[in-house]
């Protein structure tokens, strides 16, 4: 039977369930034990891909096309391992679930209620994936705060399990935060005594209490920590403050995170941790050789969490080259004609981001122009591939009006258009062309180069396509399509002949990169935009123009 341990959080949001949820995984996967994780939203979404980005950040979409919490790809970028539709749980989706039921009669006439009704179908799908004997230790991780309404009844399900399982095989990890008071130059522990006290009222008792800190923990703030929480000394655990989420495993091995879940469950048949690769990557990461600046144009830079994806991904391909990737946010929706050369002169690359709607979109299309014209190396993912249709089918093949139909119905040239799958769809949530899909690459491309294979699949987010009525138009000027999928010919990837680096693809490339298997478009970007940047110092070096030194 499968382990399992739960991962609340009190006292603040946004203190890093995930992250350490994702770091105790991959301390046990490296001991040789088969780990996944879920997350559970509080949110009534039924998912979260009908949410604004600056609601929830972005929407992250599995293997088998699941729009999930973005957590779900810090699962993923850590283990290494595919998630889907099963490892993210809404309220939404349990209310649904439980309505359909009484609706169908499923109930025999009982009156459905919160408790039993709702916590068992919480119960059921919290140990769905540890049916099948396909994991040793299944990490789920509770969203929001406890203290929260929405939140009771998930906690009460955990309240349940801890009470029908053995002792030994369920276990509840708190993550809480330690303020530090800078006039008082004192951690106070308060917020944390409240915080478990809280969790107590509710029926679930901490195992272990993981403190989120600024600065270190003494012993004699552990001690009392454990002593008011009632929890083992040793069950209290440091988080300090880390420069990237990617050394906190290291930090959770050292505070021995991993070996109290191990002894709590009776676990005796593991090995040592083998994080290699993962300490290489780090030292990577820590002293590059190189730095590359790039200008990541979007419409939600407000909110780091809205290209979560892609910023990792940025943080995978600069280790591979050895190389520090400075990211520039641009706002899209503030490019114009007349500041541009202001706006992106110095970088190196530049990425133009996803999207929806017409908001920023001519901005995002001013910027491709400037990367086409100037040689900047350029990668456009989904919207951004569209845009850069959009901008060639304008200033190189004379189509002055073209663009996507999702902007302007009316357009004489709709050199985007909606797919024919999607012109009767009305509900908008999980209607998308979701999910992989397989792409067929063409040999002698730059999309072959980078990929070293003419057959990939990549995941996709999208209802709006390339007009395939304007391909050979598009090919015969320069801009080809190098990838398509092949059983619709969809257009996948698209490229330029005369260009150092310029490609968009309308897949998401992003939601498959990971600390050990970065995505290779990315990677190839960072190395052209290193590339540029040695081009760049070379021509303003003093001896190329004739001076002494």
């Amino acid at each position: 039977m499968a382990k399992y341990i739960f991962v609340t959080g009190g006292v603040t949001s946004s203190l890093g369930k995930g992250i350490i949820a994702a770091s105790l995984a991959k301390l046990l996967q490296a001991r040789g034990l088969r780990v996944t994780i879920q997350k559970f939203d509080p949110y009534i979404n039924v998912d979260p891909g009908t949410l604004n980005p600056y609601e929830h950040g972005e929407c992250f979409v599995t293997e088998d096309g699941a729009e999930t919490d973005l957590d779900l790809g810090h699962y993923e970028r850590f283990l290494s391992i595919f998630t889907s539709q099963a490892n993210n749980v809404t309220t939404g989706r349990i209310y649904q679930t439980v309505i359909n039921k009484e609706r169908e009669g499923a109930y025999l006439g009982k009156t459905v209620q919160v408790i039993p009704h709702i916590t068992d179908e919480i119960k059921r799908r919290m140990l769905l994936l540890g049916q099948g004997n396909n994991y040793d230790i299944i990490i789920t991780e509770i969203g929001g705060t406890v203290g929260d309404i929405e939140s009771l009844p998930f906690v009460e399900a955990v309240r349940q399990l801890q009470w029908e399982m053995p002792e030994e095989d369920c276990m509840v990890v708190h993550l809480t935060l330690i303020p530090y008071l800078r006039a008082a130059k004192e951690l106070k522990t308060k917020p944390t005594q409240h915080s478990v006290k809280l969790l107590s009222q509710e029926g679930v008792h901490p195992d272990v209490i993981v403190c989120r800190t600024e600065e270190p923990l003494s012993m004699e703030i552990r001690r009392k920590i454990a002593l008011f929480c009632n929890v083992k000394q040793e069950a209290v655990i440091e988080a300090a403050d880390a420069p990237t989420i990617y050394e906190v495993p290291l930090t959770m091995m050292r505070e021995r995170l991993d070996l109290i879940c191990l002894k709590k469950f009776n676990i005796t048949q593991y090995h040592e941790p083998d994080l290699s690769k993962w300490k290489e990557f780090l030292d990577k990461l820590k002293y590059p050789k190189s730095k590359v600046t790039i200008g990541l144009i979007g419409k939600y830079i407000e909110l780091q969490d809205a290209y979560k994806s892609i910023l990792e991904s940025f943080v995978h391909a600069g280790a591979m080259n050895e190389c520090k990737v400075q990211v520039v946010n641009v706002h899209s929706e503030f490019i114009t004609d007349e500041n541009v050369s202001e706006k992106l002169s110095g970088l190196d690359g530049l990425l133009v981001a996803p999207g929806f709607g017409h908001r920023g979109v001519e901005g995002k299309i001013i910027a491709v122009k400037y990367a086409r014209h100037n040689n900047l190396p350029f990668f456009g993912i989904c919207l951004g591939m569209q845009m850069a249709v959009i901008e060639f089918a304008r200033d190189v093949l004379g189509l002055k009006d073209a663009h996507s139909t999702e902007m302007n119905p009316a357009t004489p040239d709709p050199v985007i258009d909606l797919m024919e799958g999607q012109k009767l769809v009305t509900a908008k949530g999980g209607t998308m062309r979701l999910g992989a899909y397989p792409c067929e690459i063409r040999p002698g491309t730059l999309a072959h180069q980078i990929y070293g294979t003419t057959q990939i699949s990549e995941r996709h987010r999208h209802r709006w396509e390339f007009n395939n009525a304007y391909l050979e138009r598009f090919e015969q000027a320069g801009m080809i399509a190098s990838g398509k999928n092949p059983e619709s010919s969809l257009v996948e990837i698209v490229e330029l002949k005369n260009h150092p680096f310029f490609i968009g693809v309308q897949y998401h490339p992003e939601l498959k990169s990971t600390v050990e298997n970065p995505q290779p478009v990315f990677v190839h970007f960072i190395q052209a935009a290193k590339e540029f940047a040695e081009r760049r110092n070379a021509l303003k070096s003093p001896v190329l123009q004739g001076e002494m030194i």
